[in-house]
């Protein structure tokens, strides 16, 4: 339950998250004159984690960590309002204003835009926890420099995992791709290169069941078509596909995947409500269609209250 005080600030938007979607929301709402706020646990979002990017328009190539700073350079230019490491713990509605409680605040605003963005699934086998930043990652692009050298697995076979053991192959000593299915997925142009390098063992069929070790990573046990193999190496990626970052409490409508439903205008079932990117049921989750998305939650979120004030 939100605090009994009355919260004098009204904000004209409250923007979650600062991803591709929630900063192109950020600079249209700057751009609009809105009084609004943006509330983040970081900057960039899975931007920020990305290796190699060639398809954002406007850069035949540019890394994630660039991307990130170009994001950053932009709305630092609207001197936006932006509070980070700030969890969102829930999310309602008190007549026309929406109400947001984070862990060590609250704020009432006319209208909310949740951009909250995605974050990696866990494996959840034995010593995942215990080794988590123990040799243990779910970035490659963050920690890959930490395991030069050194013999590594990356759990997956989408482009997740594909575009980590690209970012590995010239610096561990070898990896070994771990992938449930009979086959790689993701696009066919990374899967061939990481098929082409010599220091990539491709394991299809293959489930991890345990990660064990001392103070490290020392190994991990899989399971290849009903034989159990263990294989020795000092770091795993995690790389099995992500997760809607909507744990908050809220009456919004989700899909199976914990998704947020929003219509074509980023509207969802509670009215000065939106939801933009990868948090939401849009079917592609690429970072200019969040952009995209963003910007039209704004749009939206502009149009609505220009009708309650």
């Amino acid at each position: 339950m939100f605090g009994a005080f009355i919260m004098s600030k009204i904000y004209d938007l409250i923007i979650i998250g600062a991803g591709p979607a929630g900063i192109t929301a950020s600079v249209y709402a700057a751009r609009k004159e809105m009084d609004f706020i943006v509330l983040t646990m970081d900057i960039g979002g899975q931007t920020a984690w990305s290796g190699d990017i060639e398809n954002y328009l406007g850069y035949q190539f540019i890394t994630g960590t660039e991307l990130t700073s170009k994001f950053e350079e932009h709305i630092k230019k609207y001197n936006v309002e932006v509070k980070e490491a700030e969890e969102v713990i829930e999310i309602s509605k008190n007549g026309d204003d929406v109400l947001v409680r984070t862990d060590s605040s609250e704020y009432r605003a006319r209208s909310l835009i949740v951009a909250s963005g995605k974050q990696s699934k866990p494996l959840g086998v034995p010593g995942e926890e215990e080794y988590r930043n123990k040799g243990v990652a779910y970035c490659a692009t963050c920690d890959a420099p930490l395991f030069a050298g050194k013999t590594v697995a990356v759990i997956g076979g989408g482009n997740s995992a594909l575009e980590a053991a690209l970012q590995l192959i010239k610096i561990a000593k070898h990896i070994y791709l771990i992938n449930i299915t009979p086959e790689l997925g993701g696009d066919t142009i990374i899967r061939d290169k990481v098929a082409a390098s010599d220091n990539v063992t491709i394991m299809n069929n293959s489930q991890v069941k345990e990660i064990f070790g001392s103070t490290f990573v020392e190994g991990i046990k899989i399971e290849t078509e009903k034989k159990e193999e263990t294989l020795s190496l000092e770091g795993v990626f995690v790389e099995i596909g992500l997760k809607p970052n909507t744990a908050f409490k809220s009456d919004l409508e989700k899909n199976e995947q914990g998704e947020i439903v929003v219509n074509c205008n980023n509207e969802t079932n509670t009215p000065g409500i939106f939801a933009a990117g990868d948090v939401t049921n849009v079917l592609e989750k690429q970072i200019i269609i969040a952009a995209g998305e963003g910007a039209k939650a704004t749009l939206s979120a502009f149009r609505y209250i220009s009708k309650i004030k």
